[in-house]
């Protein structure tokens, strides 16, 4: 009964991703992914160059400033 016990409370103190937040990194990864096909004109527009559109948008799923998640 203990091990049980002891597994039981090992299991419900693991992080779980909500489907909610899963969304919101897959959303956010599809933007980067937009953001890296503009035209160089319309990254001028909203104040990016191309190296910096470039770095955004390679950055993985999880590298995500915590303000951008809510």
């Amino acid at each position: 009964m203990t091990s049980l016990s002891i597994f039981a409370d090992t299991i419900s103190r693991r992080p779980i991703i909500s489907l909610s937040r899963l969304l919101t990194r897959l959303a956010l990864q599809r933007s980067r992914r937009n953001l890296g096909c503009l035209d160089d004109h319309l990254l001028r527009d909203i104040g990016l160059d191309r190296t910096e559109a470039r770095r955004e948008a390679d950055q993985p799923i999880w590298n995500a400033p915590h303000h951008w998640l809510r």
